[in-house]
């Protein structure tokens, strides 16, 4: 880790523009608690769900709604942001984990924990998340997507197409979210008609997916930058028919099994490809890799990579590494020295260039 004469001041940035606000919440706190205080000076930074940010014990403020003019502004103000040697973000979906505040700490070259710009863009796009994928060749479900626009003007080709290229049960997702929020699944038209409305609330670009029964829900961490390693495998039981925000977070019924009860060749396999779509999409410092794993045949589908997966206490991610042996406080320690030691050698990087002449006076 990087040599800092004090504490590092490491500010956590939670809540946001999100349909996964409340879930960040959770994530912070469980962070904020855990980062070890013997090395660190937290810095909690908050964003309200109408992009306000929060330094004034955000945390409260965002849970009880009541949030004054006084405590926070539109912009990250840069007194804040010098106080930071890095930053832990933890906006889950939109205006978080979709490039678009790792664009502003780039442009402030301030450090960051996980993937950068361009990489957490295309992950957070499931469309060209499994484009990019398939491009290497690793196997995906079926699927198709549109924009919300063609939905409207365009509803009984999307439907005739999507009859041609699909079976019940169907999957329809908005492209840019996570948590399951927005997701159903379908078993006939009209609950395919229903189902992409409820997408199209939250994301101009809709993705259709197969549903595949008989299958086990399986995930597994990775973690680093150039040389990632990928965690024991977990799997998702879950208590309702499909793993959606209720069974994520509510009703605590779903079961985690870890490690799955697989055969070590299938293991194998999906940590394998679960690096090896981690390099494609160029990312860095973390992700949870999702699969889908066919019974009996084992056939191995990805279905998604997170790039700012849940912390919360029930959350695979650091349970995935504590079964590995690395502890949730030693996994943050990790996560923040990936961060800073991504950072310098972006800094070492030439940023100009000297022409022959003055071309451009």
């Amino acid at each position: 880790m990087a040599k800092f004469s004090k504490k590092i001041r490491v500010g956590v940035i939670f809540g946001g523009r999100s349909g996964e606000h409340e879930v960040s919440l959770v994530s912070a706190k469980s962070v904020i608690d855990h980062l070890d205080k013997k090395k660190y000076q937290v810095i909690p930074i908050g964003v309200d769900k109408n992009g306000n940010w929060i330094f004034n014990n955000p945390m409260m403020s965002l849970k009880t709604g009541r949030i004054s003019e006084k405590q926070g502004s539109r912009l990250l103000s840069d007194k804040i942001l010098n106080k930071c040697d890095v930053i832990f973000p933890l906006i889950h979906g939109s205006f978080g984990e979709d490039g678009t505040l790792q664009g502003m700490l780039e442009m402030a070259n301030i450090a960051y924990v996980g993937g950068g710009v361009m990489a957490s863009s295309i992950s957070m796009d499931k469309v060209v998340q499994k484009q990019i994928c398939q491009q290497v060749g690793i196997r995906v479900v079926v699927y198709d997507w549109f924009l919300k626009s063609d939905w409207k003007n365009n509803r009984t080709k999307i439907l005739q197409r999507i009859a041609r290229k699909l079976k019940y049960p169907i999957f329809t997702k908005p492209a840019n979210l996570g948590s399951s929020v927005g997701i159903s699944k379908c078993h006939n038209q009209a609950e395919l008609i229903s189902g992409i409305n409820q997408a199209a609330k939250y994301d101009r670009k809709i993705i259709v997916e197969q549903g595949i029964e008989n299958i086990d829900e399986i995930e597994v961490g990775i973690l680093g930058n150039d040389n990632p390693l990928a965690s024991v495998v977990g799997q998702v039981v879950a208590s309702n028919e499909f793993y959606d925000y209720d069974a994520k977070y509510i009703d605590g019924k779903s079961e985690i099994i870890i490690p799955a009860k697989l055969p070590k060749k299938v293991i194998e396999e999906i940590q394998a490809i679960a690096i090896e779509s981690f390099k494609a999409l160029d990312l860095s410092g973390l992700a949870r890799v999702d699969f889908l794993v066919k019974r009996g045949s084992y056939t191995v589908y990805l279905n998604e990579l997170n790039t700012i997966p849940g912390f919360t206490s029930i959350s695979m991610y650091p349970r995935l590494w504590q079964a590995s042996g690395l502890a949730y406080q030693k996994l943050l320690d990790k996560l923040i020295t990936l961060a800073i030691s991504r950072h310098q050698e972006k800094n070492k990087l030439d940023t100009s260039y000297s022409p022959k002449s003055d071309w451009h006076q």
